[in-house]
C-alpha cells in the first residue's frame, strides 16, 4: 500500500500536464470533486488540485507543441542531485536537472533506461501529497516497460526498490516496494510488460497513476459523460479490485480502482 509517510523511493507526488487547465479542471472536478488552487507567477502558474482541503495532485499548462498531455509520477528522494547522478550511471537520462521550487522542495525529471519519464521530489516545506489511499486520491502506480527485469534493475540501482512476483490466473505481476521494507503492505506499484496491454503499448514506456474510487463503473460512465473515454473497460481482478484505464478529454491517461475488500490494491 502507498504509505503517506513517503519512504525514500515511494511515490510522493503526481501531476498533470495539459494544454487547457480550465478544461481539465472541469473534467476532474466532475469526476473526483477536485478543486483547483491556482498557482501564482512565482510558481509559473503551477496549480494544485485539492479534495476536502488536502492536495491530491498538481497541474500545469503544457502547450501542445511542447509535449503531449500526460500524468507524471514523482518519487521521494532525500537528495535530488545524488539521484540524478545515479540515474545517469544506471543508463537513464535527465529530462531536466534538479531545480529548487522556492522553499517547497527540489525536483528533477528523468527517463529510465527504456525511455519512460518519471520525476523525483526532495521535500522542503511541501512534504508531498496531502491525501493518498482514499477515494479521489493516488493509491497505486504502474510502469509499462518493454523489459521488466531491466526496469527492475534500473530502479533497484536508483532507489533500492525490491520486487516481488504475484501469480494470478494467466500470468504473474511484478510488484515493487521501497528499500528495506517487508511484506505486501509496503508495495506501492507494479511493473507491467508493455506488449501485454495493446492500449498502453501504443503510448510507449510510461508510468500510469491509479486513483481510488468507490464505484469503478460509475466513474467510467462519468468520465465518458464529461468528454473522456475508457481505454480499458472496467474489469475485475481477483483479490485486487475492479479497475479501468481512462483518458481525459485532452488524452492524458490514468487508471481508477475500487480495491477489493482486504485485498491488495
Amino acid at each position: 500500500m502507498l504509505d503517506p509517510a513517503f519512504e525514500t523511493g515511494a511515490p510522493n507526488w503526481t501531476d498533470l500536464g495539459t494544454p487547457d487547465v480550465d478544461a481539465a479542471t472541469d473534467f476532474y472536478h466532475g469526476l473526483f470533486g477536485w478543486e483547483l488552487v491556482p498557482g501564482g507567477p512565482e510558481t509559473g502558474g503551477y496549480g494544485m488540485y485539492q479534495l476536502r482541503g488536502r492536495t491530491v495532485a498538481g497541474v500545469m499548462a503544457v502547450p501542445e507543441d511542447q509535449g503531449k498531455p500526460a500524468w507524471s509520477v514523482y518519487f521521494q528522494t532525500p537528495d535530488a542531485d545524488a539521484t540524478a547522478r545515479t540515474v545517469q550511471q544506471a543508463g537513464g537520462t535527465a529530462a531536466f536537472p534538479p531545480v529548487d521550487v522556492l522553499e517547497y522542495g527540489r525536483m528533477g525529471g528523468f527517463t529510465d533506461n527504456s525511455g519512460a519519464y518519471f520525476g523525483v521530489w526532495q521535500p522542503g516545506t511541501n512534504t508531498g501529497l496531502g491525501m493518498t489511499m482514499e477515494p479521489g486520491a493516488l493509491i497505486w502506480s504502474e510502469l509499462y516497460t518493454p523489459d521488466v527485469p531491466a526496469a527492475a534493475a534500473f530502479f533497484e540501482t536508483v532507489f533500492g526498490w525490491q520486487t516481488e512476483s504475484m501469480d494470478f490466473p494467466g500470468g504473474s505481476y511484478t510488484m515493487v516496494r521501497p528499500a528495506g521494507s517487508k511484506g505486501a503492505d509496503s508495495t506501492f506499484g507494479g511493473l507491467v510488460p508493455l506488449d501485454s496491454v495493446p492500449s498502453e503499448a501504443a503510448a510507449g514506456p510510461h508510468w500510469l497513476p491509479y486513483f481510488a474510487v468507490e464505484d469503478c463503473d460509475t466513474v467510467v460512465a462519468d468520465a465518458e459523460r464529461l468528454g473522456g473515454r475508457a481505454t480499458q473497460p472496467a474489469t475485475d481482478i481477483p483479490e485486487v479490485g475492479r479497475i479501468a484505464v481512462l483518458a481525459d478529454p485532452a488524452g492524458a491517461a490514468f487508471a481508477v480502482i475500487k480495491p477489493a475488500p482486504m485485498g491488495r490494491s
